[in-house]
């Protein structure tokens, strides 16, 4: 369910950050980049492919990197509890990477029931990986914000 509020960036802040301490967080291992295939049948991807995306174009595939890609990628997860307002994160924390270390990130969600519903994957330029989420941890201890 989509919450909607009114409320003071201060509040949101505020309600964001106890979002982030209460998500279950994880860095996925390795590097990640996509691989394209043409439009058509759907393409076989590896067992351990993130996300599967099409345009009209062809098709993306999220996977593990080769080695031979132009742009790859850090990953990072959270799944959140079910009953947290997390309405308004990606903006605020992508606006948080952005001010902290200049990059921008690309989101992916999914869904699971079993472990609260809207999940979401964040890629990050591979270099700035360790620095994204020792930025991510930062916020969740209340650290961070404000130390730019």
């Amino acid at each position: 369910m989509v919450n909607i509020s009114h409320e003071t960036d201060q509040e949101v802040r505020g309600r964001l950050r106890r979002v982030l301490a209460e998500a279950t967080f994880r860095e996925l291992p390795g590097r990640w980049a996509y691989h394209e295939h043409p439009a058509g049948d759907l393409p076989q991807p590896s067992t351990d492919a993130l996300a599967l995306v099409r345009d009209e174009e062809g098709w993306s595939v999220l996977e593990p990197a080769r080695g031979d890609e132009a742009e790859v990628f850090g990953v990072f997860a959270f799944h959140f509890p079910a009953a947290a307002d997390n309405s308004g994160f990606v903006g605020w924390l992508a606006g948080e990477l952005k001010g902290r270390l200049g990059t921008g990130v690309a989101v992916l969600c999914g869904y699971n029931s079993a472990q609260g519903g809207i999940y979401d994957y964040w890629l990050v330029p591979a270099q700035l990986t360790d620095e994204a989420v020792a930025q991510v941890r930062r916020l969740a201890a209340g650290t961070g914000e404000d130390d730019r």
